[in-house]
């Protein structure tokens, strides 16, 4: 199967199944001297694992991170860097009812279609738990890229947004709540409506936004590699993304260039920010903000109407452990892929500039 790395000097490629024996990776590229903080990594981990709160799924796993290579006497040794991540907590038998059918909106029949075969325990290769890889990828990218802040944090559940622009959040609060809201009062809406949505059986998407700070001029190519188009693809491989946009985004349609256009002040910052901090798909210095949409889980425990291997209507209905809503778990996991994606261009610009 194609298509499990990403990045290009800083390059993470994973392996694994949900239901398998580990989840893991290689990360390529990583300097050495870098000075590893095994306890940020693992922290980083149990802010996306499963079981950490009532309105997530109550899947147990531990997540301990095991480094295989690439490490030594605490510091990155700029060999690849190996790692696994064990399944502890898997119930395979929630799963024998799909083996023969496919859930709406889910993988399984694309997989089955493309590859003649799938593994239908929790979705195999396709589930999300393969992203607990990516965050401890981005966990070491982050101690890379250590005068960078990347803050990302739940903006939206369903049709409850938070309106308070970015630059009056208080980012510490994003952990004060399990929704990962840094607005308490909404916060607080926010999961007893996710709560009122377990208890129906049903799920609901939401919007995770982010904001990079302290970001350097210059990242990103004027191209193809445009780094705003690369941030769109690291969270678009996101499971359940269905939409990015950033700076101003859609809302920016609805100005005139000469409201939208971002006036200079003389030491080359800029007055306001529409572009989001990517000119020509390049860093301005500028804050870098987006926003990440997270479509409704596919799995509902509710009864529906699918089609078996021979092209039958059938009943079934959802079982097992599943989140209601996806994304406070999946703020780390926007954070990882942000970071993966600005470790691999600082490194990238490095071997542009004489000076760097």
């Amino acid at each position: 199967m194609a298509g499990n790395s990403f990045g290009t000097l800083f390059k993470l490629s994973t392996f694994g199944e949900s239901h398998g024996v580990a989840i893991g990776g290689v990360l390529d590229g990583c300097p050495s001297g870098i000075e590893v903080d095994f306890d940020a990594i693992q922290n980083e981990l149990n802010r996306r694992k499963p079981g950490q709160s009532a309105i997530v799924t109550q899947r147990k796993e531990p997540d301990t991170v095991e480094f295989y290579s690439g490490i030594f006497e605490g510091k990155t040794t700029g060999t690849p860097i190996g790692f696994a991540i064990h399944n502890t907590n898997q119930k395979s038998h929630d799963y024998t009812h799909i083996k023969d059918s496919y859930r709406p909106s889910h993988a399984d029949y694309v997989y089955d279609q493309k590859y003649g075969f799938r593994d239908y325990r929790g979705g195999g290769r396709s589930s999300a738990r393969e992203t607990a890889s990516r965050v401890v990828a981005g966990a070491l990218a982050k101690q890379f890229l250590a005068e960078m802040k990347i803050n990302a944090y739940v903006s939206q559940v369903g049709n409850m947004k938070m309106e308070t622009p970015y630059q009056d959040l208080d980012f510490s609060q994003i952990e004060a709540n399990p929704v990962r809201c840094p607005d308490p009062k909404m916060a607080a809406e926010m999961e007893e409506y996710i709560k009122e949505i377990r208890k129906e059986g049903d799920t609901v998407g939401g919007v995770i936004s982010c904001v990079i700070q302290n970001v350097p001029i210059g990242l990103g190519e004027p191209a193809f590699d445009k780094l705003h188009a690369e941030l769109g693809k690291a969270m678009l491989s996101i499971n359940a993304v269905k939409g990015f946009e950033y700076g101003s985004g859609f809302a920016g349609v609805t100005m005139k260039g000469s409201e939208h256009n971002d006036q200079f002040n003389q030491d080359g910052t800029t007055k306001t920010n529409n572009s989001g901090g990517i000119q020509g798909g390049i860093s301005n210095g500028m804050d870098i903000y987006f926003n990440v949409a997270f479509k409704p889980v596919a799995t509902i425990i509710q009864p529906y109407q699918t089609i078996d291997k021979e092209g039958n209507f059938v009943q079934t209905k959802g079982k097992g452990r599943h989140d209601p809503c996806v994304v406070p778990r999946a703020v780390p996991i926007v954070e990882a892929m942000a970071a993966l994606v600005m470790a691999d261009f600082s490194l990238l610009n490095r071997t542009i500039k004489a000076n760097s």
